[in-house]
């Protein structure tokens, strides 16, 4: 059996030296192969007059080219069809096939099971005030996003995030896991785990606290009196600087914007349900890559712990990178029209 096959500059050559008068022999020495391969390649030129590989015709496929292009509308249609139904929609049809036949006419389609990336759930007054948000910053200066002290609150799971295991698959193409169909909305809520609030600016990361119990207006202002001013101090961020937080009831309540308003302190305006445009979601998720599965602790006072010296080790440059591309943040929400995107 052929274990290669020659090029088409060798084949060419055996039957140039064999026109030539050479024998099979002198031309298996010349080219160093094999005495039967030169006479396999002498006696197809002999017959077909050719040294190009001929059509090989293979086995036949068990589906007609109908049944392929429904399988493949079917799963552009459905993203979230699986291959048994697949598989029970061409036994309708009269062909039966099994799934692996199935899962590759779906690849060659370029269609292949994907896990379905989780974003918020958006609503079109959501998506409206994302654009708004985005347009409108869309020409600041780099100076201003400089100026902004971004924070957030998470939750850190001691034997890290599981929500993987709950992922559904379906089919789609590259490059398309952030189109409107394709995401799993997500919507907020509240074991071994902390929840821990935290800030960073392009100068470096700010304070990082430890929630105890749950977070409500009076324990969040009690964070920001303690943490806020010293971190926008350390971070060298000046009396003018921004201040950015979501829209979480605690933080927009009216004793917590009465705190902001005495302390003069400006407030980014925020569209709900956009973590992607929060850089710290950035920071977050290295941070448990690193404090929960590489130091591995072993209970919460650990994690803490871990937690607190990964944050101060993130580096400024880092920090700074985040803020410096933030404008293609705006732009990607603006190609979305509102919509979900890739960060």
């Amino acid at each position: 059996m052929k274990n290669k096959e020659h090029t088409r500059q060798v084949r060419d050559t055996v039957v140039k030296k064999f026109k030539a008068g050479f024998g099979y022999k002198k031309i298996s020495q010349a080219l160093n192969i094999p005495r039967s391969t030169v006479q396999a390649i002498i006696l197809k030129w002999k017959e077909y007059q050719t040294t190009a590989n001929l059509p090989r015709p293979g086995r036949p496929s068990k589906l007609s080219a109908h049944t392929r292009r429904r399988l493949i509308r079917d799963a552009a249609k459905r993203p979230m069809i699986t291959l048994d139904e697949l598989q029970r929609s061409t036994a309708e049809v009269g062909d039966s096939v099994h799934r692996t036949t199935i899962s590759r006419i779906l690849h060659k389609s370029v269609h292949y099971g994907r896990v379905a990336r989780r974003k918020p759930f958006l609503k079109d007054i959501h998506k409206k005030c994302r654009l708004k948000f985005a347009t409108s910053h869309l020409g600041d200066t780099p100076n201003m996003w400089k100026k902004v002290l971004w924070s957030d609150e998470t939750k850190i799971e001691l034997f890290g995030n599981n929500a993987k295991c709950k992922t559904l698959c379906f089919w789609r193409k590259s490059n398309t896991a952030h189109h409107p169909e394709h995401p799993i909305p997500t919507v907020k809520h509240g074991g071994c785990s902390i929840m821990v609030w935290a800030c960073f600016s392009s100068a470096g990361t700010g304070k990082m606290v430890k929630i105890d119990g749950m977070m409500d207006g009076a324990k969040y202002r009690t964070i920001l009196e303690e943490n806020l001013m010293e971190s926008a101090k350390d971070l060298r961020l000046g009396q003018r600087f921004v201040f950015q937080q979501d829209n979480d009831l605690k933080h927009k309540a009216k004793s917590t914007m009465e705190w902001f308003k005495n302390k003069h302190i400006q407030v980014l305006e925020w569209p709900s349900q956009s973590p992607d445009l929060n850089p710290i979601e950035n920071l977050w998720k290295e941070l448990k890559r690193t404090a929960v599965h590489k130091c591995s602790p072993s209970n919460l006072t650990e994690l803490e712990l871990f937690c607190k010296e990964e944050w101060e080790k993130i580096s400024v440059s880092r920090c700074a990178k985040l803020i410096e591309t933030y404008p293609k943040r705006l732009t990607a929400v603006i190609a979305a029209k509102g919509g979900a995107t890739k960060y």
